[in-house]
């Protein structure tokens, strides 16, 4: 395994804290970069440093959606309480219903389990990777041309939610956008447009925490550099940073239906994928 430097793992932070939020593909874009960087060729990435990096996208989240995850953490005791003395509130409040909706949305995610291994290993055939792009430029360019929807935690369903956590988990495939993904499947189901993002972003937490929980073991009984840590924890600062920036940006530009303007990046990074395997044969 080649030594990690700073530039690789800052580079590395900059492409998943860009990618693991904008609808763009962050698996199908790491993938690409340890190939080119010749980090270890995808497969040999430090795992320890994949695992932190993940973890820096997710302290992301926690800052930019901070006071939803407060409320839902503070509804989730209220709820134990409810069951405790038996009580029912005459109206599910907001937040609590946000939780079931993510508890549903993420349960698709266990079916994967057993295919979990063949499902990362396509990640070293740039040929999935490439045509996963294209497919994702597709649903984007889908998304603007649906109807506006209105549904928000208060009206939206557990089959919504379900469907949603259906593309969830299919975006488990490397070149396949998680967030784009799972916005697209909430435009599609009714969401409104800034609900899609914020439920995206939401449930991207017990994603992120479930795969980082599955992938820690296999990382620590591997050989971790304990020496290249700083340099891993430079990479985490930064992805940490990029990674709430665009959610910012997701923010700004999600009323406005602008989603399909990210097609036409990931049609135009899966064409270029395709010629650099050509041309590296």
């Amino acid at each position: 395994m080649n030594p990690l430097t700073l530039f690789s793992s800052v580079l590395l932070g900059v492409i998943q804290g860009v990618t693991e939020f904008l609808p763009v593909s962050s698996s199908g874009h790491l993938a690409i970069a340890e190939h080119l960087l010749n980090v270890s060729g995808a497969s040999s990435v430090p795992p320890f440093f994949d695992v932190l990096l993940h973890l820096g996208t997710l302290f992301a989240v926690f800052a930019a959606y901070w006071e939803d995850i407060r409320d839902m953490i503070l509804e989730f005791f209220y709820g134990v309480s409810d069951l405790v003395h038996r009580t029912t509130p005459s109206r599910v409040p907001p937040a609590r219903r946000m939780i079931l909706l993510i508890i549903v949305g993420t349960l698709p995610l266990f079916a994967v389990l057993p295919i979990k291994d063949t499902i990362e290993s396509l990640g070293d055939n740039m040929y999935f990777v490439a045509f996963a792009l294209l497919a994702t430029g597709c649903l984007l360019f889908a998304s603007d041309r649906v109807r506006r929807g209105r549904k928000t935690e208060k009206s939206a369903t557990m089959l919504d939610a379900l469907l949603v956590g259906v593309g969830q988990a299919v975006a488990t495939c490397p070149g396949i956008s998680r967030s784009g993904t799972t916005i697209t499947a909430g435009c599609f189901v009714g969401f409104d447009r800034k609900f899609a993002v914020r439920y995206s972003f939401l449930m991207s937490i017990p994603a992120i925490l479930g795969a980082n929980i599955l992938s820690l073991k296999d990382a620590l009984e591997g050989e971790i550099l304990w020496a290249e840590v700083p340099v891993y924890l430079v990479g985490v600062v930064v992805s940490a940073v990029v990674g709430y920036a665009c959610i910012r940006l997701i923010k700004l530009v999600a009323d406005k239906g602008k989603f399909g303007f990210f097609a036409y990046y990931c049609w135009l990074a899966g064409i270029v994928t395709l010629a650099l395997i050509f041309t590296q044969k």
